[in-house]
């Protein structure tokens, strides 16, 4: 039985939580294999590492917009100090 794009959206959308992120894993793992992203042996070992880690808790993942308002922080003060 064939299924049109918007009926798989629908059904990956009302899977669970870990099962989406495994499948938008495994899909982008399949971006990579193509012949336009060549990825050295050793940077996809890397980034199966850090996958692993983050998976497992080891690691704790910061959300992009509060990394960038540090750094903004950061760059003001280091701005601040540098006129003085």
């Amino acid at each position: 039985m064939k299924h049109s794009l918007e009926q798989v959206i629908e059904e990956v959308l009302s899977l669970p939580r870990e099962s989406r992120a495994f499948l938008a894993e495994r899909l982008l793992e399949s971006l990579d294999e193509t012949e336009d992203f060549p990825i050295s042996p050793a940077w996809m070992e890397e980034m199966k590492r850090r996958s692993r880690d983050i998976d497992e808790g080891k690691v704790k993942c910061i959300p992009a917009g509060e990394v960038f308002a540090s750094l903004e922080q950061e760059l003001k003060e280091c701005r601040s100090n540098s006129t003085r």
